[in-house]
């Protein structure tokens, strides 16, 4: 039951950020949630977690240059 929960609820936070994939920052945040709830109990998750991570990493601090000028 737990496993079910936890997958569909990974699920629904991958379609919110394929849903918001217009807005870079939102949907990198639900993309890493989601692959956060899949990667528990599917490893291959876990490579795709860290290259969402560094994608938020980078456009964070893209966001934060144009921001400062």
């Amino acid at each position: 039951m737990k496993k079910l929960v936890l997958l569909l609820l990974g699920a629904i936070f991958i379609l919110l950020g394929l849903f918001f994939a217009v807005v870079p920052g939102p949907s990198l945040i639900f993309l890493i949630v989601g692959l956060m709830c899949f990667s528990f109990y599917y490893p291959k998750a876990r490579y795709y977690l860290a290259l969402c991570q560094k994608a938020l990493t980078k456009s964070c601090a893209f966001l934060d240059k144009k921001l400062a000028k």
